[in-house]
């Protein structure tokens, strides 16, 4: 049996989380969600550190969703970090962010992002979202080794 894919939402709006978590129930993933509320809690889970470090409990997951505007560690940081680490840096990130900017956009990418994606509005689009990730990143894509040891 095929394991579910395991997602890291790292999201620190409330009803952003809820509106992506009924999205990923309503397309009927299979896919296992652990919800980072901030940059920091996203670090600690992503390294295996404090209340992370079991990692049978709290496995790397297979695809990260970032918000990049959150308080204290934001989602650039995040993914720079991530990105430097050779034992996770291959995990595929994609920022989930309501920011248009130009900016953002370019730092995000320059810093490994393999996605760029805007926050949509409607929970309609929120399930239109989800059901392509699902079908690209999780159903499609071959997901890259951690390692080659």
């Amino acid at each position: 049996m095929i394991e579910p894919a395991r997602i890291l939402l790292v999201e620190d709006n409330k009803m952003d989380i809820a509106l992506t978590l009924d999205a990923f129930r309503e397309a009927e993933s299979s896919s296992k969600i652990q919800v980072a509320h901030n940059g920091e809690e996203a670090l600690n889970y992503l390294f295996g550190e404090g209340k992370y470090s079991d990692r049978h409990t709290f496995p790397l997951p297979s695809l990260v969703l970032l918000d990049l505007k959150m308080p204290g560690i934001g989602g650039v940081e995040v993914l720079k970090k991530v990105k430097i680490t050779p034992q996770i840096k291959r995990i595929p990130i994609i920022v989930l962010t309501s920011s248009k900017e130009e900016k953002d956009r370019a730092e995000s990418y320059d810093h490994g992002a393999n996605s760029y994606l805007l926050k949509p509005i409607s929970f309609d689009g929120f399930l239109d979202v989800v059901k392509k990730v699902t079908d690209y990143w999780i159903s499609l894509n071959v997901e890259p080794p951690l390692s080659l040891s």
